[in-house]
């Protein structure tokens, strides 16, 4: 319910704080007091679009604030899904208009988007006048009334969670189409690249192997021709480098016997005779070894041209990646082939879903159809009461081609006003105050049935007097017992049902003109009740048939 709404700078009004009760309770005013100024404010604070013109003549900003309690209201998943905070008992919404035509919006002192803030106020409070009442064309709400009076929701939870599993099973079938559908036409390329990598054999460390074996196959002259010299140097018949290496070493030796650090030459001399002789031996066998391959260099030479054009066909730079894009290829292709069976999985699974959707949704539509009987009797029989008795009412059925997360139905309320009229959709055929009258009576309907928000009736008993004023104020008094129900009013027989009274009024000041509002007291409102039955003139007869009205002796 809306606790409170404050409100600064905005077009008549300076400053105002409203504080309201749960229940029935009127709003009354003379024409121009400024009743849509307030109506305005709140639903700015609600997200509707903002205009700068909107902000009193002289101010740089104007602030509007609405408290709500919302415990009955199961919002904490809204609050959750749009990272708001959460308090169980009190949701404040803020809206800030600056003289700039900058416009900010707050839940709980967040910042967010208009959007957000016009998504949680739909919940919170239902705003209806005579240009107010699209809701009631839509086939969403009127929806939700059938399954209200029906009382489909364990039904349509179980449909949900259903249809859930149908929509992931669905997209998942749609994807893998897509999928097919690309791999299909790239199915060629794919087999061609990863048979081409596959016949080319590629082995981990072969391109570092080959390279090195091409420079020595490449080379194999000079190759010989260092190993020969090197041989001749170490051994060779001329003075070599182990003839020297022997010679030094037996002059050592006998140095040994009289100078003992020739011991130590004498071993360093013999451990390099050794490894140069060692040395000697390898390059003598290496050097015959040796011979030019004119066979294997072409074959190392065609080998690594493969390798090397495979790394520029795919834009790499090892044998590595290579094979790993022939696994790739190789994956791409195990998953084509493998679509057939795992689309014949979701299609299957599909087909089941559907069948269990059709199930669960038929005995929805079973159950609507034999509310709909039910909700037609009780329309037709409020809105006679209201001064309607030529109207016929009738909730259309028609089956939808595929599943929503609402059923199989698509419903619409068909209306008509006079006697032997064509029923037709009720955004085609009822007035601005037939609509207001039907809203009422089908929120006194389903108002038993669910916790419904705060609603505000705007001068939706223009055209009406008497005793159907009396019933519409029965019904919004009755409405009142379980939600809260402001309505804005002339009637008088409407303003003393309420439980609370609210009076809106201009005052001028040596500055400007400003609108106010108070609550009334009793005698407050036996005046105000007076004033609305007789005019501007207040006679003691319309003051008794104010106490009157409202219960007072």
């Amino acid at each position: 319910m809306l606790r409170s709404l404050f409100i600064r700078n905005y077009v008549l009004i300076d400053e105002l704080d409203i504080r309201f009760d749960n229940g029935f309770s009127v709003i009354t005013g003379e024409t121009g007091a400024g009743k849509s100024i307030i109506l305005g404010a709140l639903s700015l604070v609600l997200g509707e679009r903002a205009d700068t013109k909107s902000i009193q003549k002289g101010s740089d900003k104007c602030v509007i604030e609405a408290v709500f309690e919302i415990s009955t209201y199961d919002l904490e998943l809204f609050f959750k899904e749009n990272d708001l905070d959460y308090y169980s008992n009190e949701c404040l919404l803020r809206r800030e208009l600056h003289s700039s035509g900058k416009s900010r919006a707050f839940i709980n002192d967040s910042p967010v988007q208009l959007s957000v803030v016009k998504a949680l106020g739909d919940r919170l409070i239902d705003v209806h006048s005579q240009h107010r009442n699209l809701l009631l064309a839509d086939t969403h709400f009127q929806l939700n009334v059938v399954d209200l009076m029906a009382q489909t929701g364990q039904f349509l939870s179980v449909y949900r969670n259903e249809y859930e599993r149908y929509m992931s099973v669905s997209k998942a079938l749609d994807d893998l189409k897509e999928k097919v559908q690309n791999a299909k036409a790239e199915e060629d390329y794919i087999r061609f690249q990863y048979e081409e990598l596959s016949s080319a054999k590629l082995n981990v460390g072969e391109q570092d192997e080959l390279e090195h074996e091409l420079d020595v196959l490449s080379h194999t002259e000079e190759i010989k021709t260092a190993l020969y010299k090197v041989t001749d140097l170490l051994n060779g018949e001329s003075r070599s480098a182990i003839s020297s290496l022997k010679e030094a070493l037996s002059t050592v030796e006998q140095l040994s016997a009289y100078f003992p650090k020739a011991k130590e030459y004498e071993e360093r001399l013999r451990s390099s005779y050794i490894d140069i002789s060692d040395l000697t031996a390898e390059t003598a066998v290496l050097k015959d070894d040796i011979e030019f391959n004119p066979d294997r260099l072409m074959w190392v030479n065609d080998r690594l041209n493969t390798i090397y054009s495979l790394q520029q066909k795919h834009r790499v730079s090892s044998v590595e990646e290579l094979i790993a894009k022939r696994d790739d290829f190789g994956s791409k292709l195990q998953r084509i082939d493998s679509f057939d069976e795992e689309f014949d999985k979701l299609i299957k699974q599909q087909q089941e879903s559907y069948a269990l959707l059709e199930q669960i949704a038929g005995e929805i539509t079973v159950l609507r159809k034999k509310a709909s009987g039910n909700i037609e009797k009780q329309l037709v029989k409020r809105m006679i009461m209201l001064g309607m008795p030529n109207s016929s009412f009738s909730i259309s059925f028609t089956p939808k081609n595929k599943p929503s997360s609402t059923g199989m139905d698509d419903v619409s309320f068909l209306f008509s006003a006079n006697k032997n009229e064509q029923l037709k959709p009720i955004a085609q055929t009822a007035s601005g105050g037939e609509i207001s009258r039907l809203m009422l009576c089908i929120k006194s309907m389903i108002a038993g049935y669910t916790a419904l928000p705060s609603i505000i009736f705007d001068e939706i008993d223009s055209g009406v007097s008497g005793e159907i004023a009396d019933k519409m104020a029965g019904i919004m008094q009755d409405l009142g017992t379980k939600m809260q129900v402001i309505t804005i009013t002339h009637l008088p027989q409407i303003a003393a049902k309420g439980k609370a009274h609210y009076f809106v009024y201009k005052e001028d000041t040596p500055d400007r003109t400003l609108t106010r509002i108070c609550r009334l007291e009793d005698n407050e409102r036996i005046d105000e009740t007076a004033r609305m039955l007789s005019g501007s003139e207040k006679t003691q007869a319309a003051v008794d048939n104010a106490k009157a009205l409202l219960g007072f002796k």
